[in-house]
C-alpha cells in the first residue's frame, strides 16, 4: 500500500477499531491461472489471526494451498472531494478534486479449514462479534442443530496469519485548516452516509 507520511495510520488500537467497525474485507489470493481473485468476507481479527468463511461453491478456496500468500483489504468509508469546497479555490484557483478514504491491508498466509468443529467455532465467534450490541442478539444455537449442521456443510473456513499490517487514513491532511473545514462542511451538506462518516473522521482531526 502506498502511504504518504501525512496519511499514515500507525495506532494499533485505531487500526483494529477500523477493521472491527467495517467487519468485512476482500480476501485476495492467486488463482490457478496466475491471476488474482477475491471475495468479500465477514472477518474477525484477533491478535495476528483473521478468521472467515466462504461458500463451498466458491472456487477461490480450492486454489488456496496451506500457507499461500493472501491479502485482506478492509475499506472504510470513502467520499469524493470537490475542489469547490476549498477556501484556496477563491484565493488562487489552483485546486483539483481528490478522493478521501481509510483502508487497512493485512498481508499474510492463508489456510482452508474443512473441519466441522473449526467451522462451528468460526461461525459462532463471527456471530457473537456481529450481533454484539443488539437488544436480542441471535446465536448459532438459536437454530435447530440439524439445520446448522447442514449449513456448515455448505461453507469452508479461511484462516489468515497476518505478517504485515498497513493502514492509511487519507483525510485531506495536506490541506490548510481552512480547506479542511470547507471539506467537512461540504461533505456534511451532501447528507450521504459515506460522506458524513468521512466528514466526522476529518472533524476529529481539526
Amino acid at each position: 500500500m502506498y502511504v504518504p507520511p501525512a496519511n499514515l495510520l500507525d495506532d494499533d488500537a485505531a487500526i483494529r477499531a477500523l477493521v472491527a467497525e467495517v467487519g468485512a474485507a476482500e480476501l485476495v489470493t492467486v488463482a490457478a491461472d496466475g491471476f488474482p481473485t477475491s471475495t468479500l468476507l465477514p472477518i474477525l481479527w484477533d491478535d495476528n489471526t483473521v478468521i472467515a468463511h466462504m461458500a463451498r461453491a466458491n472456487p477461490q478456496w480450492r486454489d488456496i494451498a496451506d500457507d499461500a500468500p493472501a491479502l485482506l483489504i478492509c475499506a472504510g468509508e470513502q467520499a469524493y472531494i470537490s475542489p469547490t469546497w476549498y477556501a484556496a479555490k477563491a484565493e488562487h484557483g489552483r485546486v483539483v478534486p481528490t478522493w478521501n478514504y481509510s483502508a487497512v491491508h493485512l498481508t499474510g498466509t492463508a489456510r482452508v479449514h474443512d473441519d466441522p468443529g473449526w467451522l462451528r467455532m468460526a461461525t459462532e465467534r463471527l456471530t457473537v462479534a456481529h450481533e454484539a450490541g443488539r437488544d436480542q442478539p441471535w446465536q448459532v444455537s438459536d437454530a435447530p442443530a440439524p439445520y446448522i449442521a447442514g449449513q456448515l456443510k455448505g461453507i469452508v473456513g479461511i484462516e489468515v496469519r497476518v505478517h504485515r499490517v498497513e493502514a492509511k487514513a487519507k483525510l485531506s491532511q495536506n490541506r490548510s485548516p481552512a480547506d479542511r473545514r470547507g471539506v467537512v462542511t461540504g461533505l456534511r451538506a451532501e447528507g450521504r452516509a459515506g460522506a458524513t462518516a468521512v466528514a466526522e473522521a476529518m472533524a476529529t482531526n481539526l
